[in-house]
Formats: structure tokens, C-alpha cells, sequence
């Protein structure tokens, strides 16, 4: 006989497999958030080595607070609380992200024209 649990768990599947579209339509902001987020961790870097100092020190500053809060074992919600862990972290990001999302688009078009494409046959 199944337990309880087994049946709230095929519930939860259930409810995933009828939302799937909805679920669908959600990703690619989540894949955009996650760019974003790995665009502020490339200007923190950028900015400590010197490569990019074009922008304010309150958005660095904003933006390595909210990176370091995603490490910080002691958050407001727990990671390890399965399901809602991770959910002051997101929250967090998507914050800072809104505060600096003018300079971060700067930083990306800087970053975007530093890409310099190397000649095909030059042995590079």
C-alpha cells in the first residue's frame, strides 16, 4: 500500500505535468535572470582587475553584496529548506538586478565590444 507520501508526491507530479506550459512560458526568464546574474559576477571581476571602470561604486558595491548573499550559508531562508530555499536568494539577485540594470547594460555593451574576432588562418 503507498504512503502518504508517495500519493502527495504523485500529486505534486501531477500538478508539474498538467502546468507544464505555464512552467514552460516561466523559463526563459528564469535563464534570464541567471544570465544576468552572471554578467554582475563578470563586472565585479572586470572592475577588481581593472579591465572596467566605468560605472558608479554603489553598483559594484550593490552587486557583490547580492553575489555574496547567494554564498552566505546563514540567509534568511536557509538553503537546505528544500523547495523555498532558494527563494530569498533569487529574490535578493532579482533586486539588485533592477537597481543596476542601466549600468549592467553599459558594461555589456563595453563587454560585448571588446570581443575582437581573430582572423581565421592566423594560427590563433
Amino acid at each position: 500500500m503507498p504512503s502518504s507520501s508517495d500519493n502527495q508526491n504523485d500529486i505534486d507530479i501531477a500538478k508539474v505535468a498538467q502546468r507544464a506550459e505555464e512552467i514552460e512560458a516561466k523559463l526563459p526568464r528564469l535563464r534570464k535572470t541567471v544570465e544576468s546574474a552572471n554578467l554582475v559576477l563578470s563586472l565585479v571581476k572586470d572592475y577588481w582587475a581593472g579591465k572596467y571602470r566605468e560605472v558608479p561604486y554603489w553598483v559594484i558595491s550593490a552587486g557583490a553584496l547580492a553575489l555574496l548573499y547567494v554564498l552566505n550559508p546563514a540567509d534568511v531562508l536557509p538553503d537546505v529548506i528544500i523547495g523555498v530555499g532558494y527563494l530569498d536568494d533569487a529574490t535578493v539577485v532579482a533586486f539588485c538586478l533592477k537597481l543596476i540594470e542601466r549600468e549592467l547594460e553599459r558594461y555589456k555593451q563595453w563587454k560585448d565590444s571588446q570581443t575582437v574576432l581573430v582572423p581565421r588562418g592566423s594560427g590563433k
